[in-house]
């Protein structure tokens, strides 16, 4: 037996035992005359001790040469300690050893293997299995854990059986990138890496499976930033025989589940908001509802005053941000300056304080009273104290660069606390958007989701003003997870394809397997999908996945620590059929 006890378990009742404990050596501290060690797994950190008295000279000298990160195995007697430590549940006891013995030795690591470390974030990565051992991304993977298996009891104990769906499948031309994979037996023919098991979950249903679920590995070949990975998992569900609102009740309930364990209280009923609401009220679908500063259109205030500027522009907008009059001329040119960056591309902010002493002034004095401002002011429902900031120009862009200065003052002002938590079920989005590139529509999900019933006939007279029966859960600003209604009828499959631009023929081929199996007897079924790494993250205050997953890809897609993607040998490519001249 190697170990009788974690490090993480010995307590003052354990006293006089005899007890044996492995581990990785995390600090030394050598007095001459005395050594004490913490040994760390897993579990946490049990300090041992060696000393001149009570220690033979040999078992002494051996611990003299240990170092950092050796992996050994220690017998020993379990004592009390003289100096505690009440930060760690083994701080009251010290192991007196007995015996030592050394498993592995460890070169010194190139970065501390501390809470705080002083290794970089592109260092961590390409020696992620040293990064595993602090404590910070230890706890966040067994966080994860818990989640997965907190996932899989509500949704077992809610009637749904996990199926595995396969990982090699066709590409389909909607949504992102495929990675592809080459077949060997099959050359100048490819599989592709699902971006979701979509088709398969809908194949299930028309199996008579009923309710369906997968933590599942999926694939996207598209930019990256923090809440992106090319390979991430998806809790993956569907349900036959239901309407919306069972499939909203269910995963209601899973979330609320998570979050009272998380946060220690009942959330209640999720509000709901149709996507129409949310970019007028927020500039965006998964709107931040932790704080206010809902945005208030103000044309017919502010326009017809000479200020060329909002006369000339679609859309004046702005947000009340309250308690803010006091903002300097520095830090409000310092957010004018922000909003002007390439990354949001406003052209400038107009602003208008409503002073502790009742006076309301502004920016654009020379075009507007103080009557003007002041009936501005009402509309925003502002009281002294308050700064409104306007911004104006086309509809769509306006509302989205002050979605993104709403957000940035929201973090600025500390209202996006990561431990409060607002979960919001976002309803309605339209079933398809028109490409002015492309010329035609593309789906606002995917091509497989049912326009709301009350819109079905509108498919063929105007179909940019369908409603899907689609929906998505917004977690402190954050898509949580996302899902829809199904269409289960073949003919209107087809419609939907024709509205998407594929010629028979090309529908034939990419999905004439699901059309088929539309014919013998599609039950009406719906779905929702959860991305897990960012729900996890969420949940545990954060936004970046990355150390959420045990091997993440960095923002160039590439693995540092195994080099990633990397070339094949020229036999490889010839056994693919992939006779391609790759240059360095």
């Amino acid at each position: 037996m190697f170990r009788t006890h974690t490090n993480g378990e010995l307590t003052l009742q354990n006293l006089d035992q005899n007890v044996t404990l492995t581990g990785w050596v995390q600090t030394i501290r050598d007095k001459g005359f005395m050594i004490w060690i913490d040994l760390r797994d897993r579990y946490g950190i049990t300090q041992l001790v060696f000393d001149a008295d009570r220690s033979s000279a040999e078992l002494l000298d051996n611990a003299k040469k240990l170092g950092r990160e050796f992996v050994i195995q220690v017998n020993g007697k379990v004592i009390e300690r003289q100096s505690k430590n009440p930060k760690i549940p083994t701080g009251e006891i010290e192991i007196l050893v007995e015996n030592l013995t050394i498993l592995n030795e460890s070169q010194l690591p190139p970065f501390t293997i501390e809470d705080e470390t002083d290794g970089g974030e592109e260092l961590r990565m390409k020696y992620r299995y040293l990064d595993i051992r602090r404590n910070p991304v230890k706890d966040k993977l067994i966080f994860r854990h818990k989640m997965a298996q907190k996932v899989r009891n509500y949704l077992s104990d809610n009637g749904f059986i996990e199926v595995e769906t396969p990982v090699l499948i066709k590409s389909t031309p909607e949504g992102a990138r495929d990675f592809v994979v080459p077949s060997r037996m099959n050359p100048g023919q490819f599989y592709a890496l699902p971006q979701s098991p979509q088709t398969f979950k809908q194949l299930l249903m028309i199996g008579g499976m009923d309710r369906y679920f997968q933590i599942v590995k999926c694939f996207r070949d598209e930019d990256l930033r923090a809440d992106r990975q090319p390979e991430f998992t998806q809790i993956d569900c569907e349900m036959a025989f239901v309407e919306q609102e069972d499939v909203l009740e269910i995963f209601e309930g899973m979330t609320a589940t998570l979050l009272k364990d998380i946060a220690g209280n009942d959330f209640g009923k999720f509000p709901r908001m149709t996507f129409a609401d949310a970019m007028k009220k927020y500039g965006n679908d998964k709107p931040d509802i932790r704080f206010g500063m809902e945005f208030v259109e103000v044309n017919e205030l502010v326009k017809g005053k000479d200020f060329k500027i909002f006369d000339d522009s679609e859309l004046v907008v702005g947000i009340n941000v309250e308690g803010c009059a006091d903002y300097t001329r520095k830090q409000i040119d310092e957010l004018i300056d922000w909003v002007k960056r390439p990354q949001i591309g406003a052209s400038g902010m107009v602003w208008i304080k409503y002073q502790n002493d009742g006076v309301v002034t502004s920016s654009v004095n020379k075009f507007y009273s103080e009557e003007d401002l002041q009936r501005v002011a009402a509309a925003f429902n502002a009281k002294p104290g308050d700064l409104i900031l306007l911004m104006s120009g086309n509809e769509n862009k306006v509302r989205t660069q002050l979605s993104a200065l709403r957000m940035e003052l929201g973090n600025r002002l500390g209202l996006r606390n990561p431990k409060e938590f607002a979960p919001l079920w976002v309803i309605d989005f339209p079933l398809l958007e028109w490409d002015e590139e492309s010329g035609r529509y593309h789906a606002m999900h995917h091509p497989f989701t049912s326009p709301k019933p009350e819109d079905l006939e509108l498919i063929h007279t105007e179909p940019g003003k369908v409603r899907a029966n689609a929906y998505d859960l917004v977690l402190n600003g954050n898509e949580i997870g996302g899902g829809s209604v199904r269409i289960f009828d073949k003919d209107l499959q087809s419609r939907m394809f024709d509205l998407l631009g594929f010629t028979k023929e090309e529908a034939e081929a990419q999905f004439g397997f699901l059309m088929n199996a539309f014919r013998y007897g599609a039950p009406p079924h719906a779905g929702l999908a959860f991305g897990f790494d960012r729900l996890v993250a969420i949940l545990d205050g954060n936004e970046v996945i990355r150390d959420y997953i045990a091997f993440p890809k960095n923002n160039s897609g590439r693995d540092v620590m195994i080099d990633a993607p990397s070339p094949i040998a020229d036999l490889q490519l010839e056994e693919l059929a992939l006779n391609v001249d790759i240059k360095e």
